[in-house]
């Protein structure tokens, strides 16, 4: 490898092939917006709520570093430090550009050691919604994609090392001028968007994410062994429970913003409204609050684990512990003290061996359901459907006390279309169900529709769901049930806007006023809708308040 400076400045261009042979004013100009391009990446934020023009206003450590090594260091070292580096500063641009798509989808940046199971889970979210060829097309894509940037940011580096060995001396100068400001500016926490400081260090954030979530496997570990409720003897569990069946609904993305934002709570307010009036006079009474998800926009997964387990569970790693311990869940409880346990996962089409870490004694995954209808973009089978192969399997004339816990789908992301209710025993097979305008459109292009499209597929797929949920109550419903049901996470930024809360809706549901007077203590408001002043708590909580409410 011929050597940056090993070549008279006049000739430094003609080395580098993408220049070689062009006019010496378009050779500067190359060589300039190759310097530009390598600014723009290196001092670009990493979340897409943060992309305003004052946070490209920023000094980049990473780009000091690397022309101080191309400028300082002797040529033997050079030769080698120069494409390192280059190839170093393409993965971090590699890593930015997934954390701004992390952002636009789960409101957070990219975590390099905790979230690739998050890759996996879009790869798994296209295969489902769009088929196995737009996943492989997808795949392939992405990869030439960082390819290409990769090579794009090391010949921009390379470009730029040269221009900087042309004025070694001015480069150097700049240099030390610019570490000077970039020293001052983060001792003062100088900010011009916030949180996004002008003295920006991206490769250190990246290398301490790695630290803390080394740090994090050991904190979580300590957490896992601690557990208030796992000697409770039999006998002392969920008493003023029995004889009940109760069941956990998550309905997927069903989030604070669908009663805080006025445009989307005239309708899901309205039909909350409308069902808990006609529950009352049916003789249920409720109560609601709100959840801290650990999850925005989707990893349905964590805010599942975290309510069952009684354990914060916000990232992958922290999933996979807690999946290999004998950690003791709500399941759990419930079958330690005598009832059926069941899992309906109509959005699990392979299978799920972590149903057993919960306890379940039985699991319907969505090949076990035998839905015969069409599908509804990511959604296998509607809600409407679960809930009915759900209570003809399982809530049977003379069986068991049941607990189930059932994720329902279709008010999962793109949202549209959303199935019609049809009368309970017409739902059969689901082959009654038609094919809707939409159903066959890929998750991508639904996705790629106007905000204001996006927004309202979203609040007529989350009163689908809430609107089936009551139904189910009215018809399937008695003195023996208790239905709990909440979000799981906000929907994403496209609906809820960037850096909302966490916050998601829960509700009780009985008609037997003893299993909500257990509940007064909560201060929990009256009815299926949490006011904006209603408590809020981490969802880990509810396990251990919800075992305490019903103990002996």
């Amino acid at each position: 490898m011929q050597d940056l400076d090993a070549v008279h400045p006049d000739a430094v261009q003609t080395s580098a092939p993408l220049l070689a042979g062009r006019p010496r004013r378009v050779r500067q100009v190359l060589l300039g917006a190759a310097v530009l391009l390598l600014l723009v990446l290196l001092v670009a934020p990493n979340e897409l709520g943060r992309l305003a023009p004052a946070a490209f206003l920023r000094i980049p450590v990473d780009g000091l570093v690397a022309v101080a090594l191309a400028v300082l260091l002797p040529t033997r070292f050079r030769r080698v430090a120069v494409p390192v580096t280059g190839a170093l500063l393409g993965l971090l641009t590699i890593l930015k550009i997934i954390s701004l798509g992390f952002s636009a989808v789960l409101d957070r940046p990219f975590h390099p050691v905790l979230d690739w199971p998050f890759l996996v889970a879009g790869a798994d979210y296209l295969r489902q919604s769009s088929g196995s060829a737009a996943m492989w097309a997808a795949a392939a894509a992405a990869m030439l994609l960082a390819l290409a940037v990769l090579l794009l940011v090391m010949a921009a580096y390379r470009h730029a090392a040269r221009l900087a060995l042309r004025h070694r001396t001015a480069a150097a100068r700049a240099v030390a001028g610019l570490a000077a400001a970039w020293t001052a500016c983060a001792l003062a926490g100088v900010q011009l968007v916030p949180g996004v400081p002008v003295a920006a260090h991206d490769s250190y954030d990246q290398v301490n994410q790695v630290r803390t979530g080394a740090q994090d496997e050991q904190v979580f570990g300590a957490l896992l062994s601690t557990d208030a409720y796992r000697a409770t003897p039999t006998g002392d569990l969920l008493t003023a429970l029995r004889g009940k069946d109760v069941i956990v609904a998550f309905v997927e993305s069903y989030g604070r913003v669908a009663l805080a934002d006025p445009e989307l709570s005239s309708q899901v307010g309205a039909a909350l409204d409308a069902g808990n009036a006609r529950l009352r006079d049916a003789g249920y009474t409720a109560r609601s609050a709100w959840l801290t998800s650990p999850t925005t926009g989707g990893g349905s997964w964590l805010a599942q684990s975290t309510l069952l387990s009684g354990l914060w569970v916000d990232n992958q790693q922290r999933y996979t512990t807690m999946m290999a311990s004998d950690r003791f869940t709500l399941p759990a409880a419930f079958g330690r003290a005598g009832w059926r346990t069941v899992a309906v996962m109509p959005a699990t089409t392979t299978p799920w061996p972590e149903g057993s870490v919960y306890g379940y004694d039985q699991l319907y995954t969505a090949p076990d359901l035998g839905y015969k209808g069409p599908r509804y973009s990511f959604a296998t089978m509607p809600d409407q459907y679960t809930l009915h192969t759900f209570q003809q399997r399982e809530r049977t004339p003379g069986h068991l006390p049941l607990m189930a816990v059932i994720p329902l789908i279709s008010s999962h992301s793109p949202w549209e279309p959303v199935p019609k209710m049809l009368p309970w025993d017409a739902v059969g097979d689901g082959s009654v169900y038609d094919t809707a305008a939409g159903s066959d459109d890929p998750a991508e292009i639904v996705e790629k529709r106007d905000r204001r499209r996006v927004r309202h597929a979203y609040r007529n797929a989350i009163a689908y769901s809430l609107n089936t949920l009551v139904s189910y109550v009215e018809t399937y419903g008695g003195d023996d049930l208790v239905l709990v049901f909440l979000g799981d996470h906000q929907p994403s930024p496209s609906v809820s806007g960037q850096h909302a809360s966490r916050d998601s809706p829960i509700t009780v549901v009985a008609r037997d006023p003893a299993v909500l007077d257990r509940i007064t203590g909560w201060g929990w408001q009256d009815g299926l809708k949490p006011g904006p002043d209603a408590p809020v708590w981490r969802m880990d909580a509810f396990r251990d308040r919800f075992l305490a409410a019903y103990a002996r």
